[in-house]
């Protein structure tokens, strides 16, 4: 049996599982992939051609004894900020960096469940855009159109994802950076509450806005990929109570009351809805109203959330730029936001820190009256290859909060999002709207998601291939 770059996640740990193919072939099959789009789509940093032949080898061996596991010899792909042992860690930044000693928590998790880990994949300096371009490794292409950017800062497991390359992949999300890219390369993309996929060896990374989230084609999918990394180090600070996100792919949700939120929380600089995004999630909206749920318009009272946001973020970027052990090859914007970080690294980031507890009492109240917020993702479509990544540190900003006004406040708040694919442009370029939730709401969120996956069937449309793929494939 030859599984092609449709079979999803839960599709080959099946096949696997049966002895329909074997891991070695799979894998095989899979270096191949990524190797003829490459040059097209250029999705990783690192590829692990002979470890991860050896540890398809080894999954065969345990396939043949009759080793039951989740993702036994399943290949996936993570993000360039994940410890894999062996492997250094660059984080999208220029220069040769050293292998790391240990995997991280959520590596050691997805090794647990039998996965292969083919590569790690590209991500811009530090993960602080939503486009993943930059010195290191040149441009991360989307599969829909290679004129545009896949998003950022998890691009290029996006990108490997919407390819066809792996069945999911492992992102970050510290703003949005599992969300967007999922949005912007027609994928599920779950952010799940802080502290459910360890950032171990960070306890907290980015002072706690950044967490680790799945990428995949369905929703089922994702879930699987992410109850197979859940869990916690033992120093972590946060540990939330354990749900099981498969179990609910599929379980009727009931008749929910869904709050359309279309207003662009409070931003310094201006941030408009395009009409054509606005159109494809009031689609959803509708047909959210049309399964029977509750749909109205209504904001989540988010006042001035940004003053809790920029403390932590750019502190986070100082903390990663001290550690840096090529500070003079940083873009200079990330030296720029260091900087600030550095001057808010005091009382601004206690402050900050504290507001958490006022923001979760106020946005929680929100939750009293309605289970779920329908939002869009993105304000646009994805932006073409190069339209952000000569501009200066402000004119990034304004850029970056024009296009992705809505994704950071969860961020903030440490709940759970998703992100479900909307539809395209008139252009074709995809577009995505998030469902989001409270504290530990992931299953809740994944079985809205799963239910108008199952109406809009969005997993059936695929970008073409790559031109150098098709080739190889001739």
């Amino acid at each position: 049996m030859t599984l092609d770059r449709t079979a999803g996640l839960a599709e080959t740990a099946r096949a696997l599982a049966a002895g329909d193919v074997t891991s070695r072939a799979l894998v095989e099959r899979t270096l191949a992939r990524i190797e003829a789009a490459q040059g097209g789509i250029n999705a990783f940093r690192l590829v692990r051609a002979e470890a991860a032949l050896a540890e398809a080898e080894a999954a065969d061996r345990e396939l043949a004894a009759g080793v039951s596991k989740p993702l036994l010899g399943v290949p996936v792909a993570v993000k360039d900020d994940m410890d894999v042992a062996g492997e250094p860690t660059a984080f999208g930044c220029c220069g040769e960096f050293p292998p790391v000693a240990e995997d991280g928590e959520a590596v050691r998790r997805l090794r647990a469940a039998g996965a292969v880990i083919v590569g790690k994949t590209n991500t811009c300096e530090f993960g602080q855009w939503p486009f993943t371009e930059g010195p290191a490794f040149g441009a991360t292409r989307n599969p829909w159109s290679t004129a545009h950017t896949p998003g950022g800062s998890s691009g290029g497991s996006a990108a490997a994802v919407a390819a066809g390359l792996v069945p999911a992949a492992l992102g970050s999300d510290g703003a949005g950076s599992v969300r967007i890219p999922a949005a912007w390369t027609h994928l599920v993309g779950i952010k799940p509450q802080r502290g459910r996929v360890s950032t171990w060896p960070r306890g907290e990374s980015f002072q706690g806005i950044t967490v680790n989230g799945t990428l995949a084609r369905t929703v089922a999918d994702a879930a699987l990929l992410l109850d197979a990394a859940s869990g916690n180090h033992a120093q972590d600070p946060h540990k939330p109570p354990a749900v099981d996100a498969s179990a609910a792919v599929g379980r009727d949700p009931g008749r929910l009351r869904i709050a359309l939120a279309l207003k662009p929380p409070f931003t310094a600089v201006p941030a408009r809805l395009l009409p054509e995004v606005r159109a494809r999630v009031v689609e959803l909206a509708e047909r959210l109203a049309a399964l029977g749920h509750t749909v109205e318009e209504a904001d989540p009272p988010y006042g001035q959330i940004g003053l809790t946001f920029v403390p932590r973020a750019t502190a986070g970027i100082a903390e990663r730029v001290a550690e840096a052990p090529f500070p003079a090859l940083l873009d200079r914007r990330t030296r720029g936001s260091a900087r600030l970080g550095r001057l808010l690294g005091g009382a601004p980031l206690r402050a900050a820190r504290r507001a958490e507890t006022v923001l979760h009492g106020r946005i929680g109240g929100f939750f009293t009256s309605y289970d779920v917020v329908l939002a869009p993702t993105t304000a646009a479509p994805p932006p073409r290859i190069g339209a952000l990544l000569e501009l200066s540190g402000f004119a990034t900003d304004r850029a970056m909060i024009a296009a992705c006004p809505y994704a950071w406040p969860w961020n903030v708040l440490g709940w759970p999002g998703v992100n479900v694919p909307a539809g395209f442009t008139a252009d074709g370029l995809p577009v995505g709207a998030q469902l989001l939730g409270p504290a530990n709401s992931e299953p809740l969120l994944v079985q809205v998601a799963a239910q108008l996956e199952a109406e809009l069937r969005w997993h059936e449309k695929w970008p073409a291939p790559p031109v150098t793929e098709r080739s190889a494939a001739a």
